[in-house]
């Protein structure tokens, strides 16, 4: 079931991701070679709990930390380690949620360690695009598989792959509702957009096969090949003048720029 948002739901929702936003600017100033991603994590549960809020993803059908951090062939889901430190040409991706007023908000980032090779550049270029492409097509009237559709396109269009076994999904008072978002599709497929539904649009994008497997921890999900994949997440909520971010990039890119 879909459950859609009042305005003061989606202000309260706002609010979630708005500090999702400034915690991953916060970790922006960290991400650096020699760092470990269980010292990111120490940085994040503070900064989340010191703003009022408390991690949505810690303890979340049983994970064990409060963000995700994952690495190169990592595609999403990595669990922060001090045995996982940072080295220059990485790439980590930052998967944060928060609970707020009762609200969860979510988004994430893929980040350049250090000096990162033109070819692995192109991959995140892209993938961040197309999240806009699928924004685009988040409109009132249009379906799931539109969004979908744009996704796959954008990606595929440069020889990249979309992982089918992970989506997007609904948010709201729980981390995960309907809809569920796939980031491939067919235009015209798939529930109907309507006013006040909040999605969370998340291209998870390939250098290489679209193939992925579970680590033996459960959680960590990497490509088959072990080539990097590449994941940026915005929440969205449908409204009738177009798609509305809920979620932000500028704390980040007030660190990093905005150019990848």
């Amino acid at each position: 079931m879909v459950y859609l948002k009042t305005d003061e739901e989606i202000g309260l929702m706002r609010d979630a991701n708005q500090l999702v936003g400034k915690t991953l600017g916060e970790l922006a100033k960290h991400i650096q070679p020699g760092i470990s991603t269980l010292q990111l994590n120490d940085i994040a549960d503070t900064f989340i709990r010191d703003h009022g809020a408390v991690p949505a993803f810690l303890g979340f059908e049983g994970f064990p930390k409060s963000i995700c951090t994952s690495v190169n062939e990592i595609v999403v889901h990595g669990i922060p380690s001090d045995q996982v430190v940072l080295q220059d040409g990485d790439i980590i991706s930052i998967d944060c949620g928060t609970v707020l007023n009762g609200f969860v908000g979510d988004s994430a980032y893929t980040f350049c360690v250090g000096e990162v090779s033109e070819e692995i550049k192109k991959l995140l270029r892209t993938t961040k695009e197309s999240l806009g492409k699928g924004i685009e097509q988040a409109v009132v009237g249009n379906r799931v598989g539109d969004i979908s559709n744009a996704v796959q396109t954008c990606c595929e269009k440069r020889n990249y792959s979309v992982v089918r076994e992970l989506v997007g999904h609904g948010c709201g008072r729980e981390m995960h509702e309907s809809p569920e978002v796939p980031n491939f599709g067919r235009r015209g497929c798939g529930p109907k957009l309507v006013s006040g539904m909040c999605i969370c649009i998340e291209p998870m994008i390939n250098m290489g096969v679209k193939n992925v497997f579970i680590d033996q921890d459960g959680w960590t999900v990497r490509t088959n090949d072990r080539k990097c994949s590449a994941h940026f997440e915005h929440c969205v909520v449908i409204r009738p003048g177009g798609p509305q971010i809920l979620s932000t990039f500028d704390y980040i890119e007030a660190i990093v720029g905005k150019e990848i």
